[in-house]
């Protein structure tokens, strides 16, 4: 996009240049020939004036009138009757003249060579090419930086237009400085909110439904199980099919979940908990630094979880930004392999979460300070969409455990390869 934008920038510069140059230096040519002439003439007027004040055939005082002969010109007076007279001569045989009547009949001419006119032309259509380069010049530096200041926000959009498809509900408080982005960019942020919204109260509808089901599954279980030792054989036979029917139906309840998640969780692919959070501590050490911290990662080789990528990194994000602007000291990442999971643990060593907020420290709108008290949530909601959990470990000092699966053997090996048919 750069690109484009610099090139027909610079087309836009070049055409112009071109049409405006051409002319100008076709102007400025013609201009300077006018000039040459009009200064013979000039200085042949007061030659006329000198020579009116002489009887006719007075011979010409050279030393009065060389003064108006240019440089290596000529002047020639031409009389009826009387000599020509010469003052000056020119060795050139391309050479510019201009009369004017003299006396009774006769004319002056003076003549200078062409080329002073010429080196002249060409000195001011140089100036002109010179003034139409550097027009051209600046025309690039101006559309460079165009280029840049425009395509750098449409990435940046785009980017971001990306990690919310990819599940980073974040708000962004970056702006650009340029109207209509800066729109793009608040619509963005609203609709980030509306879906982080909207995925909250999925996991929360799905989780208490589940629940529900299940409950009243239980109790009707339970019912049918007393029904099934009824001494009506009927009675006890349309018992047990019922019962029949209450564990498919259980079964067909734990498949919707299980697809479900496996729907949310679509696009987790093993990920190397070490580059991911490295990226991650990369991202955030600068802000801690400015802020006086420091932030430590402690995570091993080797530990492989099944996750979004994008979602685990943008989800530990806002555990490391909660943690900046609510927490205090050193922020510590660390990983660790649990039992049939994955542990990554995000801790600093500030004063803690209040008694109060411990219950409510992930419900949206709940914070310390005048936050929006979103990020929690938001990480929450995207751990979970990955099949995970994050929890408050420790109010005091704070520290947030997330639990992830871990990627599976044929994630790693890949499926085995289809044996080779015999010929």
């Amino acid at each position: 996009m750069r690109r484009r934008i610099l090139l027909s920038t610079l087309f836009v510069v070049a055409v112009t240049a071109l049409v405006l140059g051409g002319p100008l230096a076709f102007t400025t040519w013609r201009l300077v020939d006018d000039f040459t002439r009009a200064e013979l003439i000039q200085r042949l007027e007061q030659i006329d004036d000198r020579l009116d004040d002489k009887p006719p055939g007075t011979p010409l005082d050279s030393a009065a009138i060389a003064l108006a002969v240019p440089a290596g010109g000529e002047l020639v007076v031409d009389l009826p009757g009387v000599p020509v007279q010469r003052v000056g001569t020119v060795e050139s045989p391309d050479i510019l003249s201009e009369s004017l009547p003299f006396g009774q009949g006769g004319t002056i001419t003076l003549s200078e060579p062409i080329s002073v006119m010429r080196t002249q032309q060409l000195q001011v259509v140089v100036i002109v090419m010179l003034l139409v380069v550097l027009s051209v010049g600046t025309g690039a530096v101006v559309a460079t930086v165009t280029a840049r200041r425009l395509a750098e926000p449409l990435l940046d959009v785009a980017e971001r237009a990306a990690r919310l498809g990819a599940g980073d509900f974040r708000r962004t408080p970056l702006r650009h400085g340029i109207p209509e982005l800066d729109r793009v960019s608040d619509v963005l942020d609203t609709s980030a909110g509306a879906l982080a919204d909207l995925v909250q109260r999925e996991r929360a509808l799905v989780g208490d439904v589940s629940h529900q089901l299940r409950s009243r599954i239980t109790a009707l279980t339970l019912r049918l199980d007393e029904l099934s030792t009824h001494p009506d054989p009927s009675a006890r036979r349309e018992a047990l099919a019922a019962l029949e029917q209450t564990e498919k139906l259980s079964e067909v309840l734990d498949e919707l979940l299980e697809a479900a998640r496996a729907a949310r969780a679509a696009g987790a692919e093993p990920m190397d908990l070490r580059s991911g959070l490295t990226e991650v501590a990369d991202e955030w050490r600068p802000a801690l630094e400015s802020a006086g911290r420091r932030l430590k990662l402690r995570v091993p080789e080797g530990l492989l979880a099944r996750v979004t990528p994008a979602r685990i990194r943008e989800a530990v994000g806002a555990l490391v930004d909660n943690a900046l602007q609510h927490g205090g000291g050193t922020v510590t990442i660390s990983a660790r392999e649990g039992a049939n999971m994955l542990v990554v643990e995000v801790s600093d060593t500030g004063a803690g979460i209040p008694e109060e907020l411990v219950p409510h420290v992930f419900d949206r709108g709940v914070s310390v300070q005048s936050s929006t008290g979103l990020g929690l949530a938001l990480a929450r909601a995207l751990v979970e969409a990955d099949g995970g959990r994050l929890e408050l470990s420790r109010a005091r000092p704070p520290t947030f455990t997330i639990f992830l699966p871990a990627a599976r053997a044929d994630d790693v090996v890949g499926p085995p390869r289809p044996a080779a048919t015999p010929r």
